[in-house]
């Protein structure tokens, strides 16, 4: 797949990652937050904790789904990203919480779930 028709179905599955939390009762407070270090994806409120959000979107379980994806160093990546954030908001009082929604693509009928509390 070219690599702008795979921004193009990231970002389909950031929107309907978006929306399914939105509709779960999370606040948006902010989507694609980017520094030089890299970006978060959506950055939500949800009963008082302040939640990471890391979207994975595939178009095919053949090698996996989207939360195999995020292994340890991407990890380590988002929670400096969030220690940033955090600190440019100043929000160090609100818990922190990382969460995962992988979502398989297809037109037709996507598939989402939604981890909690992930790592």
């Amino acid at each position: 797949m070219r690599k702008d028709k795979r921004k193009q179905v990231g970002r389909l599955g950031e929107e309907l990652a978006a929306r399914f939390l939105s509709e779960k009762g999370y606040v948006i407070w902010d989507r694609n937050w980017a520094t030089r270090m890299g970006e978060l994806d959506i950055i939500a409120m949800k009963d008082g904790q302040l939640v990471i959000v890391e979207v994975r979107t595939t178009r095919s379980a053949k090698f996996g789904y989207g939360l195999e994806s995020v292994g340890f160093r991407k990890q380590q990546k988002l929670r400096r990203l969030a220690v940033l954030y955090v600190s440019r908001h100043r929000l160090h009082h609100l818990p922190l919480r990382f969460d995962v929604i992988s979502v398989l693509w297809d037109e037709e009928n996507p598939q989402l779930n939604h981890i909690e509390g992930a790592f």
